[in-house]
């Protein structure tokens, strides 16, 4: 009886078993995943990525709403006598996105940010550029790391290189500004993930104002709930207005429809 049941088990629920619990993964706050379900998440993230780098890493056009193709209209309709019975609307190209991303990688952020660039360095097909940088206090570039090593490998190394510490926003946003401003540009979406808490050191609200004026647009993502930003240390309400979209985010789920926003825009 015993082996039957071992047996219908195998059969018929292990499937759900897993699909259940990866369900409940992508759903739970990433700081509070157990070590033991890391690998499973790795690949979890990575199939996301595959998912949506099939779905926009090829050329997209969209329909521009309301503007009149004249021409196509005209050539269409010939056999109407030039009758317009059916419209042609103008198109235009989505272009794939090029990022710029700032990731906290102190302690309460690790978890997070360590997902982020596993899933945005399995995106690159779908990707016109990605620059990387992690900071706890000093901002170190990152990118020779997620390029040129093994992704399971480069990421303990980033943390290595910049984690851990604690936050210093100002100072992460002065060294980006000092040697990396070039980078921005009207096509560039500015990636920052952190919770905005500096330890009450200078914020530098100014440089990140300067960030968006260059940039394309801002987007933070604040593993925090919006109720505690701008409480205690938290410098969040300073920054968000300079921010296209500031956003909740601390589960697979939410990252994968920001991302997905992004790509599906064009960012």
């Amino acid at each position: 009886m015993k082996d039957l049941v071992q047996q219908n088990l195998l059969l018929y629920a292990q499937g759900r078993n897993e699909e259940f619990r990866e369900r409940v993964l992508s759903r739970t706050r990433m700081s509070a995943i157990d070590r033991r379900d890391h690998d499973r998440m790795r690949l979890l993230v990575r199939a996301m990525a595959r998912r949506l780098a099939t779905q926009y890493g090829r050329k997209r056009k969209r329909d521009r709403r309301g503007v009149l193709d004249v021409r196509k209209t005209l050539r269409r309709n010939m056999g109407w006598e030039g009758v317009p019975f059916l419209t042609v609307w103008k198109q235009e190209t989505i272009d794939k996105p090029k990022l710029v991303v700032l990731c906290d990688v102190s302690g309460s952020v690790a978890a997070l940010a360590q997902f982020l660039l596993l899933f945005l360095y399995s995106l690159n097909e779908a990707l016109a550029g990605l620059r990387a940088f992690a900071f706890s206090g000093a901002l170190a570039d990152v990118s020779d790391l997620l390029e040129h090593q093994p992704i399971d490998r480069a990421i303990p190394a980033v943390m290595d290189r910049a984690g851990f510490g604690s936050s210093n926003y100002g100072r992460a946003l002065a060294d980006f500004e000092g040697g990396f401003m070039p980078l921005l540009d009207s096509q560039t979406t500015v990636i920052i993930l952190g919770d905005g808490r500096g330890n009450r050191t200078d914020p530098r609200v100014d440089i990140l104002a300067r960030m968006a004026n260059r940039a394309k647009q801002i987007v933070w993502l604040n593993p925090e709930v919006r109720t505690v930003w701008g409480t205690g240390d938290s410098d969040m309400l300073r920054y968000a207005p300079h921010c296209r979209v500031a956003a909740v985010c601390n589960t697979l789920d939410q990252l994968d429809r920001v991302i997905s926003d992004l790509l599906r825009d064009g960012a």
